[in-house]
């Protein structure tokens, strides 16, 4: 299905398939089609109707000149889920999708049905702060990064040793990254949310059935901060992909996809029974 685009006020977005609704929210400088590789498919064919967007900051869902907070793509999430009669909804999140998601089953858990929370964190230790800090940096000086010196470090910071080491995989990275833009309008703003404060005493009041999956290579959000955030939520699940770094996702799909789905269901079936015996 073509993107659709809203009033403004509202993210673009796209439907596809049929069936109980999934959301899915990306993360850092990318679009919501980055979804359409592995787990759009995964999902429609197990069922269930996904719809992606672009996150504030991404074109054309918003001017990407303007600044903004994390509430502020927190709302974005909201009000997408209320124009489209989702709730209660599942709602999957990657990396910064992950913080706004989170903080949503926080304010609005009325809205949410299922969680899965994709390489995560709920606060900002020493190296991330610094990683973040030099993000920017390298952002405001404005300097013209060659290519292929870009790839090679997204690469570098973004995958495991599995890819890394897989000299057929690494080339075709390594060339997908050097298409893929080194700039993204409204990449700054995104980048600055990347610095959470504490959130792990808030999150102990998400009463909405959760999965963490953290990646074991992930540098970005490695997963001793993952499993802080599955063991601050009451009753959430924890799962870790081995060989995959953070863009876990995309190196393992059919691990992660499983995961997902075999968490969906089991969780819809529990649901269920526990409607019949209190019925």
């Amino acid at each position: 299905m073509p993107p659709i685009s809203t009033d403004g006020n509202f993210p673009t977005y796209e439907e596809s398939g049929q069936g109980d609704p999934v959301l899915l929210v990306m993360g850092t400088g990318s679009p919501g089609r980055v979804w359409n590789l592995h787990q759009v498919p995964a999902l429609t064919a197990a069922g269930y109707r996904t719809i992606t967007f672009n996150n504030r900051g991404i074109e054309p869902s918003h001017d990407p000149t303007e600044s903004f907070t994390l509430d502020d793509m927190v709302n974005d999430t909201i009000l997408l889920i209320e124009k489209l009669n989702l709730a209660p909804c599942r709602v999957v999140g990657a990396s910064l999708g992950a913080f706004i998601t989170q903080e949503m089953l926080a304010v609005r858990p009325d809205l949410v049905k299922q969680a899965v929370l994709i390489a995560t964190r709920g606060r900002t230790d020493a190296l991330r702060a610094a990683m973040s800090r030099a993000d920017l940096q390298l952002h405001d000086q404005n300097i013209s990064i060659p290519p292929l010196y870009d790839a090679v470090a997204r690469a570098t910071q973004n995958l495991s040793p599995a890819s890394l080491n897989n000299e057929e995989l690494v080339r075709d990275w390594i060339d997908l990254l050097e298409m893929s833009p080194q700039k993204p309008p409204g990449i700054r703003s995104q980048l600055m949310l990347d610095m959470i404060p504490d959130r792990l005493a808030e999150y102990r009041s998400i009463s909405t059935p959760t999965l963490v999956i953290s990646f074991q290579d992930d540098i970005v959000t490695p997963p001793h901060l993952g499993r802080e955030v599955a063991d601050a939520i009451p009753s959430c699940g924890y799962q870790q992909i081995a060989d995959c770094g953070h863009f876990g996702y995309l190196e393992r799909p059919d691990a992660v996809n499983r995961a997902v789905i075999e968490f969906f269901r089991e969780n819809s079936r529990a649901a269920t029974t526990t409607e019949l015996v209190t019925g």
